[in-house]
């Protein structure tokens, strides 16, 4: 993936999460950079996740663990990132809405991209 690519991909996850942030009544998202900085943090923590405990255990897997642990992320991702506030129900329901998202418009993990370019 290339450096627009990634940009935009950012870009829409930002979207994304202000979209969810107004679905979900416990997520809130401050605006647009926060929203950004938010999907930067997701993807470097499950980036981190992925790389340590492998695919089937990071927000970007499938089942109750992924999901799971795309909720735990967003959780701890709050404490990383201003103007952001969830609470636990809001992670989980933000991650059940992102992963009804994610079916629709399926977007490769981190771990994954960079496995691709080698």
């Amino acid at each position: 993936m290339n450096i627009i690519g990634t940009i935009v991909r950012f870009i829409v996850a930002a979207i994304v999460l202000m979209v969810v942030g107004w679905l979900v009544p416990q997520f809130s998202v401050g605006g647009f950079w926060s929203a950004l900085m938010l999907a930067v943090v997701i993807a470097v923590l499950g980036w981190i996740i992925e790389g340590i405990f492998g695919k089937k255990v990071t927000p970007f897997g499938r089942g109750i663990v992924g999901f799971l642990c795309s909720a735990l992320v967003i959780w701890l991702a709050q404490f990383v990132v201003g103007h952001v506030e969830v609470t636990v129900i809001g992670a989980l329901l933000a991650a059940l809405v992102i992963g009804i998202i994610d079916l629709f418009i399926p977007i490769a993990s981190p771990y994954e991209a960079g496995k691709h370019r080698s």
